[in-house]
């Protein structure tokens, strides 16, 4: 037995690149892992039928590394298309979800997940209430992408429409960096290793820093980017999200409910983020990996005028018992000098400098660990020793673990994401308030008027990021 129900996975807006690219070759590895019975209907504006979606599916899926033989003749089987009216009601696509439902047996347990741009998710969530897709004979459940609103407005009115038809128990507010093995493990990492559960305060941490570095440039999606920029896109996203698991406190039991409250907490423990706080930068030409990388400015739909920052560093304070003092550097960019998804968590050093006479030995030495997200999921510590030989000196050595090294293969985060969707395991996703109180720290960011400074494609970011680190820090960890 799989553990999972059989279902439906409806995909609105299933025409665009994240269906073929993640959503289906997601789903495919789970069916396979899991032995679930998924059917997909796919629904869009496009003017395709069964078999044509199934063909543009089956030949992405062979592009992710799926046997195309298997690939077709899973689509062939498990796979349908309902065209959709542009400015239409979803009565016709409830007809084809229930006669399809009928054909292969599903006793009614939905997935309404909405591949679309954020603009159109109030109207699609309104369609499927109004066409009384909001239940059904099973469970239903609603998927929903970042970003989540563009402030603290559209975020609570999105709520509000999500709210008059669905549920909070139904809702899934999907952001992928949340299924990575490592940030999942961030919480074992914590409370179950004594060490670094008891070293995980403001007596024994400096500085935390939370990087998200993209060596890509925005490439074609200027148009949508130049409408969002990198404090939307990601910072008050992914790297909030990560920022809330690092500090939060233990929670009464493992389970969503008291781990999202955790998370509400820390955010709520921001009290703001000051403006001298924040640097915001916009890529200029430059040169990534040997390859010439044109100006933002420069791209298609994007304002040749544009001030929208490609890059976002903000530093914050957590003011609780466990944090007070001790500050958090989050920064983002895109076409940065290698790609890396990394915290950064350095200790404070001895309070005595006991080895004065060894070289060196009194210098600026912290113990640091990094904890990375991508490219190769694991953790690093870098710890002070001796040289061997009569030399005195010290050098620093990391002690490294590897997630692939260990275990192999592991889950992409899409696929344990859908799992946990299908499994009704809300723990990896964002919570109402929490989007909210996410959002009442970063709507006075992007609406003031900051300087956005240039930075040129290849380094890591505008020259003043430096400086929020104080006079203290040479550098950040992440370089």
């Amino acid at each position: 037995m799989s553990g999972l129900d059989p279902h439906l996975f409806v995909i609105l807006g299933a025409t665009g690149d994240l269906t073929s690219r993640k959503l289906v070759p997601a789903l495919h590895r789970l069916v396979q892992r899991r032995g679930v019975q998924t059917v997909v209907v796919g629904a869009a504006t496009s003017p395709l039928d069964d078999a044509s979606f199934r063909s543009d599916l089956g030949g992405a899926m062979s592009q992710a590394g799926i046997d195309a033989d298997d690939a077709a003749a899973w689509c062939a089987t498990n796979v349908h298309y309902e065209r959709i009216e542009r400015d239409g009601g979803y009565e016709g696509l409830k007809r084809r979800i229930e006669q399809v439902e009928r054909d292969h047996g599903l006793p009614g347990n939905r997935v309404f997940y909405l591949a679309l741009p954020p603009a159109v998710f109030p109207a699609a969530i309104e369609r499927l209430g109004d066409a009384g897709l909001a239940s059904g004979p099973g469970w239903t459940r609603l998927v929903v992408e970042k970003p989540f609103g563009r402030d603290l407005e559209s975020a609570t009115a999105l709520n509000a429409i999500v709210h008059h038809h669905f549920g909070e128990h139904q809702v899934y507010r999907i952001d992928h960096y949340l299924g990575k093995e490592t940030v999942q493990n961030l919480l074992v990492f914590r409370f179950t290793n004594p060490l670094f559960e008891a070293s995980w305060n403001r007596d024994r941490i400096d500085r935390v820093e939370i990087t998200v570095a993209e060596s890509l440039d925005v490439g074609d999606r200027g148009r949508y980017y130049d409408a969002a920029g990198a404090v939307r896109d990601m910072l008050q996203s992914h790297l909030t999200q990560v920022l809330t698991l690092v500090a939060m406190e233990a929670p009464p039991a493992a389970d969503a409910d008291h781990i999202r409250a955790e998370k509400v907490k820390v955010l709520q423990s921001i009290h703001g983020i000051d403006h001298d706080g924040v640097v915001l930068g916009q890529y200029t030409d430059g040169t990534v990996d040997g390859e010439a990388v044109p100006a933002y400015r420069s791209l298609d739909g994007v304002d040749g005028e544009s001030g929208t920052a490609t890059y976002a560093a903000v530093r914050l304070h957590i003011d609780n018992w466990r944090w007070q003092g001790v500050p958090f550097y989050l920064r983002t960019g895109k076409a940065m000098q290698r790609r890396v998804t990394q915290v950064a968590v350095t200790f404070r050093q001895p309070p005595v400098c006991y080895f004065h006479a060894v070289p060196d030995a009194c210098v600026d030495h912290s113990d640091v660990l990094y904890l990375t997200l991508q490219p190769e999921e694991g953790f690093s510590l870098e710890i002070e020793v001796k040289e061997p030989g009569n030399s005195t000196r010290l050098r620093t050595i990391p002690l490294r673990f590897s997630y692939s090294e260990a275990f192999g293969n592991i889950p992409e985060a899409y696929e344990t994401l859908l799992e946990d969707v299908i499994e009704g395991d809300q723990t990896l996703f964002v919570r109402a308030d929490e989007v909210e109180q996410s959002w009442r720290l970063y709507t006075p960011v992007v609406e003031a008027d900051l300087p956005v400074d240039p930075y040129p494609a290849g380094s890591w970011g505008p020259s003043r990021a430096r400086a929020l680190l104080g006079d203290t820090v040479a550098n950040w960890a992440t370089s």
